[in-house]
């Protein structure tokens, strides 16, 4: 129920979860080049990642990232809810920098082709 939440610790916990996410993949969240590629393969893969982590062996790297993906939509959902209540919410570097790409990517993605 919007106005109930604490988005500021919401953005924490969740910011929190993605330097982990990223120290365990060797992330370096000011590369560009490296975070719009995660960006372009969360929105590619997701679903085909979660499957491969559900079966197998245990790929601790490739849960990272599938658990990485999660965080992403949990992120841009915690932004949606709270610009409907009139709230900006804002994370640390890591958070702004997986946001930019996933933004980016998202509207490379709109734009008509030609």
């Amino acid at each position: 129920m919007a106005g109930f939440e604490n988005y500021d610790n919401d953005t924490r916990e969740i910011e929190l979860e993605i330097e982990r996410k990223g120290i365990a993949l060797g992330i370096d969240w000011s590369d560009e080049v490296q975070v719009r590629s995660l960006a372009r393969e969360a929105l590619d893969h997701l679903q085909e990642r979660v499957r491969m982590a559900a079966s197998g062996p245990v790929d601790h790297q490739l849960l990272a990232r599938v658990e990485l993906f999660g965080l992403a939509g949990i992120m841009l959902r915690t932004l949606e809810e709270s610009a409907t209540v009139g709230i900006e919410s804002h994370g640390g570097p890591a958070w702004k920098a997986f946001a930019r790409a996933l933004w980016a990517e998202a509207q490379q993605r709109k734009a008509p082709a030609g």
